[in-house]
């Protein structure tokens, strides 16, 4: 069923990962996707991947819904401010879902490295594009919501709690990420407009699966240069979870929380592209910690 149909949404990020996969089960869904990013099929962005915006806007009007790619530096107030004028003049100022996916720090994150060892540049980039950026992109984003006295912010992060996460500048990233989901659901709740935020677990990204030298279809063979790497699920997982929170008409429950792809199974009883259920925190519980 289509039950995003005649739903806008905005995709922050979904030229691959978890930003692509969101936005494909959304246009199962019926939905209209704005799909931003900087890697087009003419300017790679520094990542230095070959996934584009106009692919994920091409699959996901493959999906049932409408993609529309739109080239956006998330970083840049004047090119997000320009996104979302032009979301308003196309879909007559109509928004309903905001999915703030903004990251690109894998390679700005050192590693092993603590406050005084780490290069500064690199921790600074890392907040302009995982916290600057998606505040700029809430900025413009909102006002479209407290006009039509509704809608969904969905704030993509690494974990549900304040937890230290191994480098100081991607902890900070995430632990803000939760944090604005929930100052934004407190200060926005009486627009009718609910907030939250959402991490996947061990996600089987195109990069992490180039990083083990796998496959989506063989992926199990990644468990031998990575043994957690057997509890990951792929992009499809939280793009599912996204689906359900976005045609939930009882969302409003979650607002100011932070969710997982996994908890949200146990509520919505979804499964991954394999047919499989992947709980990550049952597995961190157990096998990490």
């Amino acid at each position: 069923m289509k039950r995003l149909e005649g739903k806008v949404a905005t995709v922050a990020g979904a030229t691959r990962g978890a930003g692509r996969a969101m936005a494909i089960k959304l246009g199962e869904a019926g939905a209209t996707v704005y799909v931003t990013g900087r890697t087009t099929r003419h300017q790679l962005s520094p990542m230095g991947r070959k996934e584009t915006i106009e692919e994920t806007a091409e699959q996901v009007t493959r999906a049932g819904g409408k993609g529309i790619s739109v080239r956006v530096d998330h970083t840049i107030e004047a090119e997000v401010r320009q996104l979302f004028e032009q979301i308003k003049s196309e879909q007559s100022g109509k928004l309903d879902l905001l999915v703030n996916d903004i990251w690109g720090g894998d390679p700005l994150t050192e590693w092993g490295k603590d406050i005084a060892d780490h290069d500064l540049q690199k921790g600074l980039q890392m907040q302009k594009q995982a916290v600057h950026a998606h505040l700029i992109t809430a900025h413009y984003a909102v006002p479209l919501m407290k006009a039509n006295k509704r809608g969904l912010l969905v704030e993509i992060t690494d974990g549900v709690d304040e937890t230290y996460r191994g480098n100081i500048y991607y902890s900070l990233a995430k632990v803000s990420n939760i944090h604005m989901a929930k100052a934004m659901g407190e200060a926005l709740k009486a627009y009718g407009i609910t907030s939250v935020a959402l991490t996947p677990g061990f996600l089987r990204s195109e990069a992490m699966l180039d990083l083990f030298g796998v496959t989506e279809e063989n992926w199990r063979d990644g468990s031998k240069v990575e043994p957690h790497f057997i509890a990951s699920e792929s992009p499809a997982y939280i793009g599912e979870a996204l689906k359900h929170l976005a045609s939930d008409p009882e969302v409003h429950r979650f607002n100011g929380q932070a969710l997982s792809t996994w908890g949200l199974s146990e509520v919505y009883h979804f499964k991954d592209a394999d047919g499989s259920q992947p709980h990550w925190g049952n597995y961190f519980d157990h096998h990490v910690k």
